[in-house]
């Protein structure tokens, strides 16, 4: 699958077989993940593949709406996307660069996330990136480094479903030159 396939390909996927994802083949999403590019090379965000029926079940009936929970009930994995907080977008007396202040963790993130997202596709497997919990509650669950900030949570599986790709913009709307 070349680049432009694998982006025009990759949908959101909320219906998952029961099969369990391969700790191998996820160690080598998230290598390829890794070479997202981040504020100064800061690489600030980490993974944590959540397996554990127990946990799960907290996290659906404690800190996710019933539209993210039918989602993480049925995926085998649930992927919580972290960053290390205080490094991209900083100086290193703690000061802003910019004037975006510290949104750039963000943006770092949602790239690692496309990035983890189109390598998991090109891989076989389809992903959902969530963003509506309850932050402090999985925070506290899952017991997070102080330095480490909630980003996505990402339902990761084998696709039962293959949407097709909803409508897109035109070039000409999304596109000015000046």
């Amino acid at each position: 699958m070349n680049t432009t396939e694998c982006i025009r390909t990759r949908r959101s996927i909320r219906k998952f077989k029961p099969d369990p994802i391969d700790h191998f083949l996820l160690e080598s999403i998230i290598s390829t993940a890794s070479y997202s590019p981040s504020w100064k090379n800061s690489q600030i965000v980490r993974y944590i593949a959540i397996e554990d029926s127990s946990i799960l079940n907290s996290i659906m009936n404690n800190y996710t709406p019933d539209f993210n929970s039918n989602i993480i009930r049925q995926a085998p994995m649930l992927i919580a996307m972290t960053f290390v907080k205080g490094r991209c977008g900083f100086e290193r007396d703690g000061s802003f660069t910019t004037k975006k202040g510290d949104r750039w963790q963000m943006f770092d993130a949602g790239i690692a996330a496309q990035t983890f997202c189109l390598a998991a596709h090109e891989a076989g497997l389809g992903t959902v990136i969530m963003g509506i919990w309850d932050e402090d509650g999985i925070t506290k669950l899952l017991d997070f480094p102080k330095d480490q900030e909630l980003a996505a949570l990402i339902a990761i599986g084998y696709p039962d479903i293959h949407p097709d790709a909803p409508g897109r913009k035109s070039v000409d709307e999304l596109l000015t030159y000046r």
